[in-house]
């Protein structure tokens, strides 16, 4: 593969921007009502005083070279870090350094990016994936990850935040990767050698609030922050008040600047609900996702929301009047699999049963709640899915909230027996959407994942209260005997509780090599790789028992997959016609799961003479065969 030495296609229009040729560095910030911007170093270099262009206020110096450290100082006053920094050394409050991007060598030209089709999706925290919590360690086990059959990396927020440990989710400097990780090109590394592999990498990215800890954009203007929105993490960004022009343009180079900078294959929108635009233009998530799409030039990128109402009109193309993502989290899957898995029907499980018909629903149809009454909410949810695709539904079993939300931060396999929690495994990577694991599912990790965040101890105390109030949504948390079991965010344990041990691996090779053959029928077998492009059909067969048909061109080669939760189950009589064979043909074993490589005890036919027998707390997936 050709070495190639890239400069970047367009500079950034904040921030410090190096260029090479002229060894000089261009300075722009938005501080509309300030008089006069100065940059100044850390090394006692002049101080930069920029010229004002209705509200830009920007300059260039020739002295200024990558590694060099500096502030913007605001009308003679307080210096802050760069608001569009890509870098912060020593954190959100510190200096800002001047980096350039084109020292890094790529080697990833003939990587044509990422479709959504055929994506196994696995969600990563980059401090708790490994033990050193690093850009570098994690590139270590990427190998693995192919291995295992993951296609596309998503990478929990990385955009600088304060303290030593947190989710991610309370960046300040939007445009610098996180110091505890590693340096930019670290990074940039990472995703050079996931690509080397096969591997896809999106960024999940916050564009709904920043952090309460380093937030310094209010000094520049406080135009950033909405004054009629609100979201439950505090301010929401002002995409439609007065002023909000250059707003808009700091978000939407901020998406750009992460595809172009660092080749990534995509972004995740958290709470796309709380990206608040009522403007009379186009919204600013459609803006933001063509943008990204043009800063990936020939390449291909996926666009993924996280949406908690269920607006499908997200992931519909721009010419139908959507917003053109590709793809949404469904809860509604989570929900209805967990309370299948653990009985609990509480808090916002309240509208799922786990039955059947929910698991053949959201098979066919994505979305479980299409408009209908939601009693959780006191409000209707969802819209309809009807004409999208079926792989832009991402169906999961875990991810970083719900473990967390679970109080104990307990993985799914502990709330429910092995064989339900097989069986919904293999529901879930065998059915047409696109399926995600969050980190350590795979080999059944013992690690939690809790809710941890490293704050100053005035502001930990109120979000460890804010915590334990969004859990008394559960009844039973309420209860005074749970209070030994809610972990202190700000607390090193319950950090260093969340990482993952890889050597569990090898202890629980059972349930590995369960995901990793599941993945691999996926990817390879002809008929389930289709994701229901021949069409799919589901029965239910008994209150704990329903099967999917996932059917080929000629209906010659079908695939049955059938799922039973509860006892073994006697179909008989069995007047189902989905469970018919192709003419000619009967039906045949081709995955259990309760193969005894997986740690089961075998799976005798389940059609017979005396007619159709499902196994108990199992699913096994047949194919035709001649007679």
């Amino acid at each position: 593969m050709m070495l190639t030495s890239e400069r970047n296609a367009a500079s950034l229009s904040a921030g410090a921007t190096y260029d090479g040729n002229s060894r000089a560095t261009h300075f722009r910030v938005w501080a509309p009502e300030r008089n006069r911007v100065s940059v100044v170093f850390d090394n006692g270099s002049d101080a930069l005083e920029l010229s004002n262009d209705q509200g830009f206020f920007s300059g260039t110096c020739q002295n200024a070279r990558p590694g060099m450290r500096y502030r913007f100082q605001l009308d003679g006053g307080e210096a802050y870090p760069d608001p569009a920094s890509r870098f912060q050394p020593n954190g959100p409050h510190g200096s800002s350094e001047i980096i350039d991007s084109r020292q890094f060598v790529w080697t990833d030209a003939d990587w044509t990016g990422v479709r959504l089709k055929g994506q196994a999706i696995y969600e990563m925290h980059l401090g708790t994936f490994t033990e050193s919590g690093t850009w570098q360690s994690a590139a270590e086990k990427l190998p693995y990850l192919r291995d295992t059959g993951i296609t596309l990396l998503e990478i929990m927020p990385v955009a600088e935040f304060p303290g030593r440990w947190g989710w991610g989710y309370d960046g300040v400097q939007l445009f610098g990767p996180a110091s505890i990780y590693g340096r930019p090109d670290e990074m940039r590394a990472f995703v050079n050698s996931a690509h080397a592999l096969g591997i896809g990498v999106i960024l999940d990215v916050v564009y709904n609030h920043l952090g309460p800890d380093g937030n310094y954009l209010a000094q520049f203007s406080p135009y950033y922050f909405s004054q009629k929105h609100n979201t439950d993490w505090g301010q929401a960004i002002n995409f439609d008040g007065p002023n909000n022009g250059p707003v808009r343009e700091f978000f939407i180079d901020n998406a750009a600047y992460w595809i172009r900078e660092f080749h990534l294959d995509g972004l995740r929108f958290d709470a796309t609900q709380d990206i608040h635009d009522d403007g009379a233009g186009d919204h600013i998530l459609k803006e933001i996702g063509q943008a990204a799409r043009k800063a990936a030039g020939n390449r291909s990128i996926l666009l993924v929301g996280e949406n908690e109402p269920q607006h499908t009109n997200l992931i519909r193309p721009v010419a139908d009047g959507g917003f053109g993502l590709d793809a949404l989290w469904n809860d509604d899957y989570h929900h209805s699999a967990m309370v299948a898995m653990t009985g609990k029907a509480d808090a916002y499980y309240t509208d799922y049963r786990g039955t059947p018909q929910e698991f053949v629903s959201a098979a066919k149809y994505g979305y479980l709640y299409q408009g209908q009454p939601y009693k959780w909410q006191k409000q209707r949810r969802g819209t309809s899915t009807l004409g999208l695709p079926r792989a832009s539904m991402i169906n999961f079993i875990q991810n970083h909230d719900q473990i967390a939300n679970s109080a104990r931060g307990q993985r799914a396999h502990e709330l429910t027996s092995p064989g339900i929690y097989k069986a919904i495994t293999a529901f879930t990577l065998l059915m047409p959407g696109t399926p995600m694991l969050f980190q350590g599912q795979e080999f059944a990790s013992s690690s939690r994942f809790l809710f941890f965040a490293d704050h100053k101890p005035e502001l930990n105390d109120r979000i460890k209260e804010g915590r334990a109030e969004f859990l008394h949504q559960w009844r039973s948390l309420v209860l005074p005997e749970m209070k030994v079991c809610m972990e202190d965010p700000g607390l090193p344990r319950t950090f260093e509780r969340s990482k993952l041990n890889h050597a569990e691996l090898e202890v629980h090779g059972e349930i590995y090599r369960l995901h990793q053959d599941l993945l691999s029928l996926r990817r390879q077998d002809p008929v389930i790789s289709m994701q229901g492009e021949a069409g799919i059909d589901g029965a239910v067969l008994s209150p704990s028992a329903f099967l999917l048909r996932y059917f080929s061109p000629d209906f010659q080669t079908d695939r049955l997959l059938l799922v039973n939760l509860g006892i073994d189950l006697e179909f008989d009589p069995a007047p189902e016609p989905l469970l018919g064979p192709p003419s000619g043909k009967q039906w045949a074993k081709l995955w259990s799961s309760d193969d005894p490589q997986y740690g089961g005890c075998g799976t005798a036919a389940l059609d017979s003479d005396e007619n159709w027998r499902i196994p108990g707390q199992a699913a096994v997936l047949l194919h035709s065969i001649a007679r």
